[in-house]
Formats: C-alpha cells, structure tokens, sequence
C-alpha cells in the first residue's frame, strides 16, 4: 500500500454539502454546525478553495519560517492550533487524505469536493440562475431547496425546505442514526 497516496476509511461519518456559488452552502452549514454542538455533537468541517490560503500575515514568525522553506509549521496558543503544509508542488492531497488527518467526529461535513463519491446534500436554489447538481449526479442523497421538488425527481433524494432549516437539521440527525460513508 502506498501510503503517500492512500488514506484509511474515515472513522466518522461524512456529508458533502455542495451546490453553485451563491446558493447558500456556507449559511447553511453555521447554522447546522452551531444546532450540532449545541446538542454536543462533534461536528468537523472540510472546506475546499480554489484560491490560495492566507492564514497569516507574512510578517508574523510562522509565516516567515514557513517560506524559509519549513514543511509544515504547527502554530500553537492557550485556544487553538493550526497546522499550515506547503505542497510546494506535490499533488493536493485526497478527500479521503485528508479526512485521515481530521480528528473523530460524530460527523464531518465537506464543503466541495462536489466530484468525489461521498453522500452529498445539494444546495439549490434556481434564482442562482445555474443548473442542478443532483440529476446527474448519484451521490446527492438529499436537495435542500427553496421551490417544491420537481415531478421527475430520483426515486431516494430526499428533498428539504431550504427555507425550514430546523427540518433540514432533523434530516441530518436522522441520517446520524443510519450510516453516512459508504
């Protein structure tokens, strides 16, 4: 097994939350991560960019050791840690990677990752102006919208009331109770 490209099966359940930018992934995700914990659920988070990452100023001592060419730097406090990896070149790690290196959850929702096969909910709202995810894609086990479910709709998608978060709250709970990752 090559463990530079591989990664074992998460420990904890997983749900991507994907859909067109603007359709309110990220709204939908506080309020599903906040209504979690405070029921104290672990809840982790995986959140994909297209951009580069700018966690630090580039005048701060982690970040100045950084480009010295350090490989990762942990960057340590009384309140929170971050680890900060240089690919310098490698290839972006996996999804499954990087789910290896997040700590056990209850469950840990990915925003992004729209092409990798882990149960997804989509986000859509046709106001975006941009087609659906969910028809072409298998893995999308659930719609959360602000307009009724079409007719045609793939026997086993759940369709949620975008509208009615705590209902889509109480989707998720309900999918805690039965296995998320495949």
């Amino acid at each position: 097994m090559d463990h530079a490209t591989s990664a074992p099966a998460p420990a904890h359940p997983v749900l991507g939350v994907v859909g067109r930018s603007g359709s309110g992934k990220t709204t939908l995700l506080e309020y599903l991560v906040q209504e979690m914990a405070a029921r104290g659920l672990r809840v982790n988070l995986i959140k994909h960019s297209h951009h580069d990452l700018a966690l630090e100023p580039p005048q701060k001592d982690s970040a100045r050791l950084r480009m010295a060419g350090a490989a990762e730097v942990l960057v340590a406090s009384p309140y929170r840690f971050a680890i900060v990896h240089e690919l310098r070149g490698a290839p972006e790690p996996t999804l499954p990677q990087q789910l290896a290196r997040m700590g056990p959850a209850d469950l840990t929702l990915v925003e992004g990752f729209k092409t990798d096969p882990i149960p997804k909910m989509e986000v859509f709202r046709p106001a975006v102006g941009q087609a659906p995810l969910y028809p072409h894609d298998v893995t999308v086990i659930a719609v959360a919208s602000d307009v009724p479910a079409p007719h045609d709709l793939r026997a086993g998608v759940a369709w949620l009331d975008l509208n009615d978060r705590a209902g889509v709250l109480s989707w998720v709970l309900q999918r805690l109770e039965k296995p998320l990752s495949k």
